[in-house]
């Protein structure tokens, strides 16, 4: 995926030195190795590969619809004035934020941050003036009371002269700048309308409408992207490197398949057929379907090997990512109905945000079963917007104070779980949470910040960081709102071939690949398909979703706050139900306890809970004397503390690190009484997932 300014910087250092632009795209800018010298029958297949690319070229170039000089001048004129036009724009607006948003803005954050901290800090130094046991205990608060009586009245103070500065301004500038704003919205919107309509009279519409030239291009672009020298390079390796590259190049529905999925990572078409071949003979199931698409997916994408992020204690594992050994960890987890009921409908475009993650797969086996165990609650979320990913909500706790725990025979996401992090870990363990149930996601960084965007049954959204517009994602469509168009306009596959054939026939021309306005001026033919995109996003009058979560990126909630967004499930008498074995062995479902703790259904069957707070339990025990008293529980934190009391008998009891896994902690023992008797389980030093308490009699 190409870095805009890298890419222009290069493509004016080429024209300086008389090099062709797209040589130079097509090379050094992809990954295109230039290193490996050629053989005799390397420099024959170099021959071979690019008589055809130049036959292709010429073919498809004499079969494109001519467009005048006189046309694409004004084509240009018209790109120009509307470029001009959203400048106009932006500077009307900017006034209107400098003048009228900034006092707004001040006014509102004394109201909503700078008086509501505080009145906490106030009531926190209160309280410690009231808890002072020494004199200077009782000046440090007093001296602090002072200074937040201090401060409260400069933001009081702050906020009246913003007030009077707001007030003057809408009366005296306020109705320029909006009339301004909306002439400029207005000629914007003008200038648009020219630039479509130019491009909607000239002769392109057949040609992009029609599949007759499907079959070169997509040929062409294999053979353009992977470049003759690095097919030659590839297939001088052996019979049966050359014989792969064959088989591609006469397969004209899977060369079709990865042209419109983007292509193959770096160019790399001669690796990736190696590796589809490779999964389809490791697996007859992918030939057909959804695990076909995985198939090729994750072909394109490890094209160039992806590195993986092993435990630091495991010095001699896997440097990259197997890409046979990911597809058959995918099969697995779909055919066993661990992944998202949805990814049986996801594209092979959308499975590459899928299959592209760094962990290992015994990681992503980990997190789905993590979850499973942990939070069935968050897997069962109807919101998609949430499902999966509200786990950093839950339980990566925002702050970096936690992170030297971190341990080496753990992989990094498991450290990030259990011992939290600032915005860019907690957006790493959002991206692999939900790759790991089979939803598409892509970093999307921000100035000062790291979020996510995923994908959704209602389109992509944002998440743990600002709306559409706010970052960049790590993909050839650089701008978010340049990867947001295009999910849009894909969501139309029959329609969206129209901007791809638009974008193929930019490289016949030697145009600069330009895949979002925000990446730079693009030639006639980008600019053909950017505009027909435009036009099949609002033809298709999608909706596009807000972010969510973008109060949480900074957030320091506490970690018993942000445990209670819980979806809890209802509880049934038989849910409650306390178990009695024959050998007087007594089991409390996790159902009958009350208290800080909230329901849900378990994958295992019945209720169980998740608990942030002292509960209490019931039971009834037909003979008094001591008990074992044990507890089937899920952390993914570190060990923590619980103090058990029954009667006036008490016990400290272990919370093990389970590492998300289900394990039985305890036992200690108590004295009980016969009858009933009530178990109190006081002030856990961390939260947990609870299915059940025993108490075995000691005999």
């Amino acid at each position: 995926m190409m870095n805009c300014k890298k890419t222009i910087i290069t493509a004016i250092a080429a024209a300086a030195l008389g090099i062709g632009v797209v040589n130079i795209l097509a090379g050094r800018a992809l990954g295109a190795s230039t290193a490996t010298p050629l053989n005799q029958q390397g420099q024959t297949l170099l021959g071979k590969y690019s008589a055809e690319l130049a036959n292709l070229r010429t073919q498809i170039r004499q079969a494109l619809p001519t467009v005048g000089e006189q046309q694409q001048s004004a084509y240009f004129a018209d790109r120009r004035a509307e470029e001009n036009a959203a400048a106009a724009l932006k500077a009307a607006q900017d006034q209107i934020n400098k003048i009228i948003g900034k006092p707004q803005g001040m006014i509102a954050y004394v109201n909503a941050g700078w008086l509501p901290r505080n009145r906490q800090q106030m009531a926190a130094a209160q309280a410690a003036l009231r808890k002072a046991k020494t004199d200077a205990e009782r000046a440090a608060a007093q001296k602090r009371i002072a200074w937040c009586q201090a401060d409260r009245e400069k933001g009081i103070e702050d906020r009246q002269k913003c007030e009077q500065e707001l007030a003057l301004a809408k009366q005296r500038d306020e109705p320029k700048l909006l009339a301004a704003r909306d002439a400029a919205v207005k000629a914007l919107a003008e200038a648009k309308a020219r630039t479509m309509r130019l491009i909607n009279s000239l002769n392109v519409n057949a040609f992009v409408s029609s599949d007759k030239l499907d079959a070169q291009l997509a040929k062409f672009e294999v053979l353009f992207w992977a470049t003759p020298k690095g097919l030659a390079e590839f297939a001088q390796q052996g019979a049966e490197k050359a014989a792969l590259l064959q088989k591609l190049l006469a397969d004209e529905p899977l060369m079709m398949q990865m042209v419109y999925a983007d292509g193959a990572a770096g160019g790399k078409y001669g690796r990736a057929m190696e590796i589809y071949t490779a999964i389809q003979r490791a697996s007859a199931k992918a030939r057909a379907g959804v695990l076909q698409r995985l198939a090729v997916a994750i072909a394109l994408e490890h094209a160039v090997p992806i590195r993986q992020s092993n435990p630091k204690n495991e010095a001699n594992a896997p440097a990259t990512v197997d890409p046979v050994l990911r597809y058959l960890d995918y099969e697995k987890a779909y055919l066993a109905g661990d992944l998202d009921p949805q990814f049986q409908n996801l594209t092979t475009w959308d499975l590459r945000f899928v299959v592209n993650g760094d962990e290992p797969d015994a990681t992503a086996d980990w997190g789905r079963a993590m979850l499973r165990n942990y939070r069935p609650d968050i897997i069962l979320n109807s919101d998609y917007r949430w499902r999966y990913v509200q786990s950093v909500r839950t339980d990566v706790h925002y702050g970096s104070q936690n992170v030297k725990y971190d341990q080496p025979y753990l992989q990094n996401y498991q450290n990030i779980i259990m011992n939290g992090g600032v915005c860019g870990r907690r957006a790493w363990f959002g991206g692999f949470i939900l790759r790991s149930f089979g939803i598409p996601t892509v970093r999307r960084p921000q100035p000062g910040h790291a979020a996510l965007v995923h994908w959704t049954p209602q389109g992509w959204v944002p998440c743990l960081g600002g709306g559409w517009g706010s970052g960049w994602t790590v993909t050839r469509y650089k701008g978010d709102r340049d990867f947001l168009a295009t999910t849009q306009a894909r969501e139309n596959k029959n329609a969206y071939l129209q901007v791809k054939r638009a974008q193929w026939a930019g490289d016949v021309m030697g145009e600069k690949p330009i895949y979002g306005f925000s990446c730079g001026e693009p030639g006639l033919w980008y600019g053909i398909s950017l505009y027909r995109q435009k036009e099949i996003i609002a033809q298709s009058n999608i909706r596009t979703i807000a972010a969510v979560g973008t109060s949480l990126g900074e957030a320091n909630e506490s970690l018993q706050t942000r445990a209670q967004a819980v979806a809890k499930a209802p509880v049934t008498a038989a849910d409650r139900e306390v178990m009695v074995a024959p050998n007087g062995v007594i089991t409390v479902p996790a159902a009958a306890c009350r208290g800080r703790l909230s329901q849900m259904k378990s994958f295992l069957g019945g209720l169980q809970a998740f608990c942030s707070g002292t509960f209490t339990c019931n039971v009834q025990v037909p003979s008094p004397g001591t008990y074992q008293v044990s507890a089937r529980i899920v952390t993914v934190h570190r060990q923590g503390k619980l103090k058990l009391t029954a009667d006036r008998a008490t016990a400290n009891m272990t919370i093990p690190y389970t590492t998300g896994q289900w394990q039985v902690a305890g036992p200690v023992e108590v004295n009980l009484v016969a009858g009933k008797n009530v178990l109190t389980f006081a002030n856990p030093t961390t939260v947990f997932a609870l299915k059940d308490i025993t108490l075995t009699p000691v005999r």
